[in-house]
Order: C-alpha cells, then structure tokens, then sequence
C-alpha cells in the first residue's frame, strides 16, 4: 500500500491557518463551527444538522436523506454565465471516475479508479496526501462495471473508503496513513466493492457487488475505532438445510424455488444506494439482481425472491428487518433497485407525508411512505414495453405476455442499463422537483441455449449472440438514435414530466442541484452544463475534454461558492457499447474540475488518437470456428472488451492487439494470465484452447470487419 504526500505544512497547520470563516451567503442559514482542530471533525451533530452547514458536504448525499441540493446561492441562474475553471487535479488514470466528493472545513477528500483516496486544498487542488491500496489488477475481471469507486466517508479524524477487492480500510483524516483494514468479504468469492460507505452514529456501512458471478449478497456494519463486524444483513436466504440467520431470511425463502444458493449464492448485492431517516431511525438500501439474471434458471417455477430488486428498511444500530417494497417481483431483466434513493417530506392529496423516492432501473418511479413501505404512487419515467402500469392494489408491476422471454427473443425497454442506472439524481425542494439522468434504450433477451453454472464467471443465463450487435452495419447505424439519454425534471407529486433535457446518448453525469435556481450536469460527449432548475433552460457549459459519470458537488470556503464535479468516461455503457462511443476519441484525461465566478483557468490540450489501429493477419479459421468465437466471446469476453469486440475506449480494443499474429502469445494471454499485471486475468477455468483459438479467430474476423468500414469511410 502506498501514501504519498506534497503537503507544505502539517495538515492541522493548514486548517489553523486557513482561518476558515464560514459566511453566510446570500440568504443562507449557515452553521459557523469553530475552526476544527483536526480534520475530518465530522460526528453525529454535525451529520445530522448537515443542512445548516451548506458549505461542507459531509456525507455522500450532503444530507442523509441523500436529496443531494444545496442551499447555496451566491452562484444563481442570474450569474452562472461568469463560472469559469479555478483548479483542476490530474487523476493520473484512464479508466472511469464515478466518485462523489466531500468537502469538510476546506480540504476535499475524494476517490479516482482502484479506489486510490487523494485529499486535496479545497481551494486551490493542492494535494495533501493520497492512498494507493494497490489493488491487484486482475481483480478487474470480477467487477461488471469498470474499476471505478463511488467516494468515500469521514468520521471523527478517519476517511473510511471501501476498496475494490473487497477492504474497508480507514485512513488517518490528517496523513493518509492506515489506521485499521478489514475484509468485508470472503477473498476467495467474485465480490467487488465500488460503492460508497456511509456513517451513522460511529458505524460504517457498506456493501458489495458481484451478483452477475456468483455471490450471496448482504450489508455489515463495521466500528469506527478498529473494523470489528457489528452486524450482517443478508439480501437473500442461504440453503434452507442449515437453517436461517433471522425471521426476515425464513420469510424470504418461501419466495425462492429449486436450489439457488448452488448457482453462487442468488445475488441480490447492496451495491450503491442507502439512505437514513434519523427521525424513524431506519436505514433504507436498495438491492441488486439475481444470480443468474435469468429468472427461469435462478428460480425454477417463479417466486418473487425476496429480496432481489428491492427496497429495503433496516435498524442501523442491529441491521434489523423493517419492511420492504419490491420493485420488481422475480427479477429477470437485471433490473436492481440499487438506483439512488432519496427522502422527503411533502404534502400529497392534502395531507403530509414523509416519502421515499426512486427511480429504480426497471423505469418505473416510486413513492413510497417510508415510514411503512406503503406505497402511494408509481408511473413510467420513460417509454418502456416490458410491463403496462403498476397496480396501485398489489403494488406489483403488471408484465406483457411474452416478457420473461420463455419461449422467443423479446426486445425489452429498458436494457439491462435501465431508464436509470447509478448516476444520482437530485430532490429541489424549492421547485418540487426531482432531476433524474435518464436513459432510454432496448436489449434483446432469450434463453440461453445451454447454461453451465460457472463460479467466478459472468452468470447471466440468456443467449450472448442474440445479445450482440446486428452485423450489418448499417443496421447499427439504425440502432445509434434510438439509444436515447436525457436530463429529465419529474414533478413526484402528480408522478409526471415538467421538463427535459435531450442528450446526444445514454451514459450522462449524475446531477446537483442548488438552491441558486439550478441543476448541474455532465454529459456522455464531454461537457458540464448548468441549466435553470425551473425551466432546463442550459445556461453555462465547460468543455471537459471526456464523458462525464460522476455528480458534482458544491461549497463555500471565505464566503466564495465553489462546484466541483469529476470527470472521467467509464462504468459499464462506456465498456460494453463500444460501437457507440466515437470512433475516434480524446483520450480519457481523468480530472478534478472546480469552478468559482470570475475565474478563468484553462485545460492543457489534448490530443485526438484513433481508439484502434488495425493490422489483423489473414482469416484462416473455418466459419464454423469463428461461430464458435463469437459464442464463447459474447458469454466470457463481452462485459470488459465491448459487444462484438468493439472496445469502449477503456481496454485496449482486441481489433489491434498484436498477439491477433501469435497464436501461442494469445494464448498465454487468455488462459496463462500472461497480462494479469495489466489486468487481464488468467481464463483457463472457463476456456481451453481450442475455445481460446475460436476467441482468437473470432476477434480476427472483427478486426478485418472494422479494417473494410473504415477504408469506406
């Protein structure tokens, strides 16, 4: 593990000396603190009195209702036009950079890729330290999405980050140094961690990913002081024969059929979204998909099981089971419920409600009570064919015959990526509305001809050719403008559209919003835009030289208002859809942007590079052989090097590499982990060598493919 240090002066130093004077600004209520004597003072009183203190933002949703809105507004819709770029920090990485900073008392603490921590001068980006884990690179071929992480938390003098190989490790506030490390998960299973940890009350929660490869989700809760395991909440019941952890688990089981917990456990990973009501003293998490996605193999005979794709109300001081609401009964498109959650209170059909809020990947949005789970309202965010409404009775989503995909291919809205994936949507409360990073396109579903459980692989249970990419090209062409992304404003109360936002494709930032009359947003084609809260009216724009996934942030040092947000394309759309990304690209120059009114700082440029050189040797494989590559590749291949071996700019496109000329070379490659250190992992478990060399011949195929399109164009 590796810290890494360019500070001036101690860091206690610098927060004396900085004389942090927190203002009011323009109308808002504003908490002063004393100057900390530590960094990272961060405890119980200040988590939960956030709201008045808008010029920090402590916790991953600033508040613990996770609305994600700033009562700042020295920057408004009046002025938006005079932002300009006042530092930026070099991430130093290529791959995707999802993290949310935080910002308490002048120093950011933020994530980039392998869940390397940096705390950096709020002010200017100076780097005060920074923290490698140094997680083995093959790790990768565990993870879905990209080696990406979603931030970090502080408590009392600690940044607590969980780390992709499935750590929670705390670090000095003042440092970077280690102070405790625990394994939050067996090492020897498929999990990842790439979502944020929260704190509530001196615990750290966090969860896990890993559902696609085979894992028994759950969530734990760690102490702050030293990482000793307080308690464990798991997502789905385990193999009835050896009994169950709690009533919860013995309720679940009656929803689940055949013997799941032998094809890795049913999934079901708490992978992104928790949200805490300290009033009702719940914690609420959103959980993930089945293993395998396939309903029909994960649960022979149908069951909801519970609680796949579900939210899920929990005492955090045990992990107690509350309620639950379903979103989607006996998943089988890999519609999580994972997707930003959000609290409220307002006044619907005359009286006052307390409400929780998502729009979960199934494209459906959801009111809930929360203090019971009841739910009060539902209806589509976008345009979607796999099911008609939700019955307000049942609660439950109603399916179109032919949904499941028994019997034939379904073209189903939404993909697999959602109407809404993890990019975090916003709560105004002054215009009432929620702004949420749709996204609109369909996948092809069937069932997998022959299925064979393998632990530690990618376990969907559907057909990975009828999956793919047409092959002629012009119907992919067809294909590009139905792939649809926008910045959708959605009134929660008469559950309809006020506003939208139309994006060049899916994949765009999360979103803040301020009470300065706007909503902050970065797109898939590389630019930050703030637009009017009330009408989306785009009023300012920064080009950042690459896609946008993360949400931006904002705060206040010596009465100046500052936004930030990080950038940097990646996550599982910019792996998968590679057709869809340009064709020629920037490379992807992961940064910290921070912005304040009057400043005018620039970008170095960067220069335009082809995402592939082609050079492929001659086709010399049979047609049935390539066939077979095509099979084998979609099934094991397709989630990090793109559909149909186009790659999304973040792994070296197979098309070029140069062991296409070097059968053995390949080979040691695909299944003797010759690149493990690069982060390609040995796959002689699941492929030999002949079916390496039908990969190989398929690849060879592809890349003359793209040799001829591009000689036409």
């Amino acid at each position: 593990m590796k810290n890494t240090s360019s500070r001036s002066m101690p860091l206690r130093t610098f927060l004396m000396a900085g004389s942090i004077s927190l203002v009011l600004l323009a109308g808002c209520q504003t908490k002063e603190p004393a100057v900390p004597a530590a960094p990272a003072a961060v405890d119980s009183e200040r988590l939960l009195g956030a709201a008045a203190e808008p010029a920090n933002w402590m916790s991953h949703g600033r508040t613990y209702d996770e609305q994600r809105h700033s009562t700042l507004q020295q920057i408004s819709s009046e002025n938006v036009a005079e932002l300009g770029l006042a530092w930026s920090f070099d991430l130093q990485t290529e791959r995707g950079i999802e993290a949310t900073s935080l910002v308490v008392d002048g120093i950011m603490y933020m994530t980039s890729a392998w869940s390397i921590v940096h705390a950096l001068d709020a002010r200017t980006g100076a780097v005060l330290w920074s923290y490698d884990p140094e997680v083995a690179k093959d790790k990768q071929r565990h993870g879905c999405c990209d080696a990406v992480n979603r931030g970090v938390a502080v408590w009392q003098g600690q940044v607590f980050v969980g780390v992709y190989d499935g750590r929670l490790v705390a670090l000095d506030a003042e440092t970077g140094a280690v102070n405790w490390s625990v394994a939050t998960v067996d090492p020897e299973l498929p999990f990842t961690i790439t979502g944020a940890p929260r704190v509530i009350d001196g615990k750290i929660l966090i969860g896990n990913g890993g559902a696609e490869f085979g894992v028994r989700g759950f969530i734990s809760a760690y102490a702050v002081a030293d990482g000793e395991q307080l308690w464990r909440f798991y997502t789905v019941p385990g193999n009835p024969e050896l009994g169950f952890e709690n009533a919860a688990m013995e309720m679940a089981a009656k929803t689940w059929n055949g013997k799941w917990w032998e094809l890795g456990g049913g999934g079901g990973t708490v992978w992104d979204s928790m949200a805490y009501d300290p009033e009702l003293d719940l914690l609420y998490i959103g959980v993930g998909n089945g293993t395998p996605w396939n309903q029909e193999i994960r649960s022979p005979g149908g069951g909801d099981n519970l609680f796949l794709s579900s939210i899920v109300a929990l005492r955090p001081d045990s992990g107690e089971y509350v309620w639950h609401y379903q979103t989607t009964p006996g998943e089988t498109w890999d519609y999580t419920a994972t997707q930003h959650i959000v609290l409220a209170d307002m006044e619907l059909d005359g009286k006052p409600r307390k409400v929780l809020m998502q729009a979960p990947k199934n494209g459906f949005f959801y009111v809930l009570d929360r203090t019971d789970g009841t739910l009060l309202s539902a209806n589509n965010y976008i345009d979607l064919n796999w099911a008609t409404h939700v019955d307000m009775e049942t609660g439950r989503p109603v399916e179109v015959a032919g949904a499941r995909y028994r019997d034939e291919t379904m073209i189903i809205v939404p993909s697999y990526l959602g109407g809404h994936n993890w990019h975090p949507m916003a709560y105004n409360p002054d215009t009432g509305l929620v702004y949420i990073p749709a996204q609109e396109f369909a996948a092809a579903y069937a069932q997998a001809a022959d299925f064979e459980y393998r632990p530690g692989a990618a376990n969907l249970g559907t057909d990975g050719v009828i999956g793919s990419l047409p092959d002629s090209q012009a119907a992919r062409d067809a294909i590009r403008p139905l792939m649809q992304g926008r910045l959708l404003a959605w009134d929660p109360k008469t559950q309809s559209e006020a506003w939208r936002v139309e994006h060049t494709g899916p994949w765009n930032g999360g979103v803040l919003s301020t009470a300065g009359n706007l909503v902050f947003q970065g797109t898939a084609d590389g630019t930050f835009v703030a637009y009017s809260a009330d009408k989306g009216e785009s009023l300012w724009q920064f080009p950042a030289q690459t896609g946008i996934v993360a949400p931006a942030i904002t705060y206040a040092i010596d009465g100046e208002q500052y936004v930030s947000v990080n950038v940097g394309w990646g996550g599982a759309y910019a792996l998968v859809f590679g057709e869809y990304v340009r064709a020629e690209s920037l490379p992807n120059v992961s940064r910290v942007l921070t912005f304040k009114l009057g400043a005018d700082g620039t970008l170095p440029p960067v220069e335009w590079r082809p995402t592939v050189v082609f050079n492929p040797p001659s086709r010399s494989a049979s047609a049935e052989l390539e066939a077979r590559g095509f099979a084998l590749y979609q099934d094991g291949c397709m989630g990090c090097h793109g559909l149909n071996a186009v790659s999304g700019l973040l792994i070296p496109d197979l098309r070029g590499s140069a062991y296409l000329h070097d059968a053995d070379g390949w080979n040691a490659v695909v299944r003797e982990g010759a690149l493990a250190e690069q982060g390609m992992a040995d796959f002689s478990a699941y492929f030999d060598r002949e079916e390496s060399e039908a990969i190989r011949a398929y690849v060879i195929q592809q890349a003359w493919r793209g040799k001829e399109l591009r000689a036409k164009q």
